[in-house]
């Protein structure tokens, strides 16, 4: 019988060391790739944040500022880097009026809804009594408009109530609204305050500048009423966030019943740094934006 004879013949040094070479190109430019993905990867998720920033400060500030009526006292504080509002939240409209008799506490009155999604009741969130204060309008004669203005009036309870039926309209849900009222002398009289008028609720809040304690970053700080600041929007620079106000000529004015436009300023900068491509070393990008919002009534005199 033949027996063919087995060969054991392995992989010479020469060969083993062209293959360690040729993997290791390989593995070298597999990383190269992989890193540089990586990199485009944070520089792309910093970038989608900054934009993120810088829209929304571009739609927050602006909302809260064309509510504000400088003239009626709606801006409390300001200066270049803070601002302190009046900031409404919610519109009712009167559907029980109150009686009027020259005593300023104590006032009830029942306005449309009180809820989102109620009739009649226009806000992103429902009333609240430990924060929210209310600006009534008072008509007083229905003849003139000299005599109109906003009544402040502080909130002292809310409880839930109906609104009459009105001919075909039936009864719908409300709000029995008790409050203290800092009227004009002499237009706290009878039916000055009728069914239709409207209601606005409003929360003092603070927008500025602010700096966590044990944060190395500026943030756009938020902080309603008898609250702390918190970060709205951010991060930012140092010098992320300046308020410009001009009259109704455009004039520059630190008096706050005379502003009719506010310049909001907002200087945005990424988390981290990132590469911008090749072999450039990382740095933080950093974006604007100016946006001027008039307020409202604002007339030419």
């Amino acid at each position: 019988m033949q027996h063919l004879r087995m060969s054991r013949r392995g992989f010479t040094m020469v060969e083993l060391l062209i293959a360690l070479v040729l993997l290791g190109l390989v593995s070298a430019a597999l990383y190269r790739v992989l890193v540089n993905n990586q990199r485009l990867y944070m520089a792309q998720t910093q970038r989608i944040d900054l934009s993120q920033n810088i829209r929304a400060a571009a739609n927050i500030l602006p909302a809260e500022f064309r509510e504000l009526d400088a003239a009626d006292g709606d801006i409390t504080a300001m200066s270049a880097t803070s601002i302190s509002i009046r900031a409404m939240r919610w519109l009712s409209f009167v559907c029980v009026a109150p009686l009027l008799a020259g005593v300023n506490n104590g006032l009830q009155m029942t306005i449309r809804g009180g809820q989102v999604g109620q009739p009649m009741f226009f806000g992103a969130r429902a009333i609240n009594t430990a924060t929210d204060s209310m600006l009534i309008y008072l008509d007083g004669d229905q003849t003139t408009r000299t005599d109109d203005y906003y009544v402040p009036a502080q909130l002292t309870a809310a409880p839930a109530a109906v609104c009459p039926a009105v001919g075909a309209v039936a009864a719908q849900p409300g709000t029995l609204v008790s409050y203290s009222g800092n009227f004009v002398a002499g237009t706290n009289v009878p039916n000055a305050i009728p069914p239709g008028a409207p209601v606005r609720g409003f929360e003092r809040v603070t927008y500025s500048l602010y700096k966590p304690a044990g944060d190395t970053l500026w943030y756009i700080g938020f902080q309603p009423g008898g609250q702390t600041t918190q970060p709205l929007i951010g991060p930012i620079l140092a010098n992320g966030l300046t308020f410009s106000y001009f009259d109704v000529n455009g004039n520059p004015t630190a008096v706050r019943a005379q502003v009719a436009r506010i310049d909001i300023t907002v200087r945005a900068r990424t988390v981290s740094a990132v590469r911008r491509g090749g072999q450039a070393a990382a740095a933080v990008i950093v974006d604007s934006i100016t946006t001027s919002v008039a307020l409202r009534n604002n007339r030419r005199f």
